[in-house]
This record gives C-alpha cells, structure tokens and sequence, in this order.
C-alpha cells in the first residue's frame, strides 16, 4: 500500500511541476512574442484589443463616422506611412532618386519579421524599399530607410514625431520607423486621419505606390497585405498593420465618382473582421460624401523654425536679437493692430491644423472639423517624450456619427509690453495659426494662466511669418519653468530674453 502512496505521490508531485511549468510558459510566451516583433496569430476567445475608428470626407472635411477617435493607440505598421512621407519629401527635394541605393546596416537586417531578410552591407534601391514597405511592410527596410536620411532609427523617430506635429497630428508621438512594438510609439485614429490625406495632398506622384498589388524582387513575388484592394469598389490604399498589443489596423482612402474618403480602424480581431468592418465603413460612406468641389484646402505643414521675437505695443517698434542659429540677424517688429489682439480663431474658419486660407473660400459648417481635435485635450509627449500612462486592454465603444464642432476659444486680451524673459512657441505663415496655437497653449498650461499672449509680423525677403509668444516673466528661471510646462503638453518651444 505504501508502495501504491508512493507512487501516487509521486505522480502528483510530477503534474504540479508540469502544470507550473506550463503556467510559466504562458506567462513568457507573449513577452517573447513582443520581443520578436509582436507579429503573431491572435490568441482566440478573449482577445479583445482596444477599439476605434473614423472615417472623414475629404472634400468637406465632414466626420461620417467616429468610435473613440480621440484615444491613444498603437498605430503597428501603419506607422510606414509616415516612414514613406519622410521618404517622398526625400524624393521631392532631390536627396534620393527612384533608383539611388540605401545602405543596410546590421542593426537593420536584425529588425524582427517581417522583413525581406537582407544582409549587413547589401543595398536595396529607393523604389524596392517604397514597395516593400507597401507590400511587404518589411521592417528591415524601414529601419534601413531612416538610417540612412537621418543617420539612425531613433533621431528619424524623432524627425517623423516633429513632422507629425506639425501635420496638426498633436498625439502622435514615433519612436521606430517600423512600428515594431514600443509603448511610447502612439496615435490617435483622427491623427492618422490627417497624415492618410496628407500624403495624397502632398505626394500625388508616389501615392500611386500605394496601389501596389504585387512586387517582384530578387526572384520573389511579394504580394500586398492590403486585402482590400481590388476587392471594394473604390479603394486605393493605403496601409495595413498588426501587433498584438495594437490589434489588426488599416488606413484606408477611397474614390468613387466624384466622392472621396479617408478611413481608419484600429484595434481590429483578426485580419478578416478588419477587412469586413473597412469594407463595411467604405459602402455606407462613399455614398454620402460629398460630390461637389473640394471645399477644404489640402493639408499642410505648419511653420517648423520656432525663431524668437518680440512686439511692442500697438504702434511701437522694437529690436529684437534672433537666437536661431539659421536666422543671425537683428531685426525691427512692430504690431500689427492699434487695437486688443484677439487670439480666437476667426469663427468662418474650420479650425483644421495645418490649413492655409484661400480667398473666396466658404466656410464650412461646424461638422466639418473632422481634423481638430477635442477641446482642453493634452497632446501627446513630443519627440522623445515618454508615456506617463499605458494604454487600457479595453475602452468604451461609445459610437457616433457626423461629430459636433469641437472648438476652444480664448478671450481677447490687451496689448503688452515685453517682460525682460519671453517664451517662444513658434513662427507660423498665417497669424491666425499663430494665434491658434497661442489660445490652444494656454487653455492646456495652467503655468500660463497669467502670462500675456502676443504675435508679431516678421517679413524675411518674400516670406512672411508670424510669431507666436507669451510675455510675464521676468526672471529666466520662471520661464524656462513655464516652457518645460509647455514641452509636457506637447508644444515646442524656449524662453529668450526679450
């Protein structure tokens, strides 16, 4: 008998090790996962990741859809996206042709899958790394592509975090070219929104890549992950992405007749129930886009040289030593209006970021703000920044259709005379983005609450800017305080003496 207990006891203390040893397993096995790239079939059953969505006319500018377009997520492979916009501007200002080589380094042929598997020290030309991404979302090449514009994949995060803001896409921030897993690499559905119709504005000749079924390389036959395509009248791209922690992703642009939309879903299942909600998405808005002329102006690039200046009282003029290292010159500024400068947006303005009036264009109504963003919300954490937070495994799935108007306004203040310290936020081509930016600034910095906003024309030969500062401080300390308050809310900027 003692035997037979022996044994028992023996069998049980056996499946406790076994079972343990299997807990562990599970335990790791999705950390490991993360660690190669996070590109692996979804667990079934409970596999649940957080959700959201929106599509907007691109013509009017019109929300007709949105599911938590405002919250943060994981934006995976879609991140290329942005990889490529970088790219074109290459393109577009001669660095690169079509047929120019980029290097690949080992750090790069280590990235995780997937990828095209090259080798430390082989080349692989422009046009094969723009298809690769597209087609194959090869994360080597990606990794490749920023090394080689910026030298490494974190300073080229920090160049795509910087063009995203100014896109207006205020809570994205980048830390790969790739979209490999990283906690701090964010998005926003509305964020990527702007960047899916910024790149066809800014890029009609390499968008068509996008389009891209099929790529031939090296004897390979490279098929696009975009299932969509050819598949649902009217669409034309652009990006697909996966990682467990994001979900399933697809940006999504679509034409039809005289119709045309950008989509966006994140947070999909599977691959398939993405596609289906996408699909589902382009078939009930395309008919309700607007088919007349384009009402909105194409999406463009705020000012990016924050220069200092500074603006006197209505009607007086004062000198001014520019601290840019690009702009060593001693200038005179003065105001621009006898009267209070008013820092609200102009109320037949959409207020979309990134947009440049144009005369005789109507003003669209206040559904149209599809690109602005929520009222009193904090941006992400610029380039570099990290997250204070991480994202819930599940938010509410609170839907709705055509958003209302989200508009934050400031009262009208008085004018100032410069403190002996002055903060800088940023030099914009149109006053009212300088006064935007001054408003959206101080409604999210308490530092702020006493400080003076004020703008300043400042022509340099063809080109005029308007430059965006507070007044109030006159110690440093106090304002580089108030500026390191800014840089956690996303904005850039640095104190000066005025």
């Amino acid at each position: 008998m003692r035997r037979v207990e022996g044994r028992t006891m023996g069998s049980r203390a056996a499946a406790v090790v076994l079972l343990a040893a299997g807990v562990l397993t599970a335990a790791v096995a999705p950390a490991e996962a993360r660690k190669r790239g996070g590109h692996h079939r979804p667990a079934g059953g409970g596999y649940a990741p957080p959700y959201a969505a929106m599509v907007v006319d691109v013509k009017s500018g019109k929300t007709l859809h949105a599911v938590n377009e405002d919250a943060l997520r994981h934006p995976a492979s879609i991140t290329k996206v942005m990889t490529l916009y970088m790219l074109f501007e290459q393109l577009e200002k001669g660095r690169y042709e079509l047929d120019s080589d980029l290097s690949i380094s080992s750090n790069a042929a280590a990235q995780a899958p997937s990828k095209l598997g090259l080798r430390p020290g082989s080349t692989i030309t422009v046009e094969e790394a723009i298809k690769a991404l597209v087609t194959k979302s090869a994360n080597d090449v990606a990794c490749a592509i920023g090394e080689n514009i910026a030298g490494s994949e974190p300073r080229f995060a920090e160049m795509m975090t910087r063009k995203a803001k100014s896109l207006g896409m205020s809570r994205t921030n980048y830390s790969n070219a790739s979209g490999l897993p990283d906690p701090d690499q964010i998005t926003t559905a509305r964020d990527l929104t702007i960047l899916a119709r910024a790149i066809q504005d800014r890029f009609p000749r390499y968008y068509r890549y996008f389009q891209t079924r099929s790529f031939a390389f090296r004897g390979r036959v490279i098929g696009n992950h975009n299932r969509l395509l050819g598949t649902v009248e009217g669409v034309d791209g652009i990006k697909t992405g996966y990682t467990r922690d994001s979900g399933f992703n697809l940006m999504t642009a679509a034409k039809l007749g005289d119709r045309q939309i950008v989509a966006i879903v994140l947070g999909g299942k599977s691959g398939a129930s993405r596609d289906r909600i996408m699909a589902d998405l382009v078939r009930s808005s395309l008919p309700r886009a607007y088919a007349g002329a384009r009402q909105t102006n194409p999406v463009t690039e705020l000012a990016e040289r924050g220069r200092p200046a500074v603006i006197a009282e209505a009607g007086s003029h004062t000198r001014t030593e520019i601290a840019s290292a690009d702009d060593e010159e001693v200038e005179t500024t003065s105001s621009t209006s006898t009267g209070p400068v008013d820092i609200r947006p102009p109320a037949s303005i959409t207020t979309t970021p990134g947009m440049v009036r144009r005369p005789g264009l109507q003003a669209l109504p206040g559904a149209a703000q599809a690109y602005a963003g929520p009222a009193g919300q904090a941006p992400f954490p610029g380039a570099g920044g990290k997250t204070t937070a991480r994202l819930p495994a599940v938010e509410g799935v609170a839907s709705r259709t055509e958003a209302p108007p989200k508009d934050a306004r400031s009262e009208a203040f008085r004018p100032v005379t410069p403190t002996p310290w002055v903060i800088q936020l940023g030099a914009m081509d149109d006053e009212d983005k300088a006064k935007s930016m001054l408003s959206d600034a101080r409604s999210r910095t308490g530092a702020l609450s006493k400080a003076a906003p004020y703008t300043v024309r400042v022509t340099h030969g063809a080109t005029t800017l308007y430059r965006a500062r507070f007044s109030g401080f006159t110690e440093q300390g106090a304002a580089q305080d108030a500026c390191t308050a800014l840089k956690k809310n996303g904005f850039s900027c640095f104190a000066t003496r005025s």
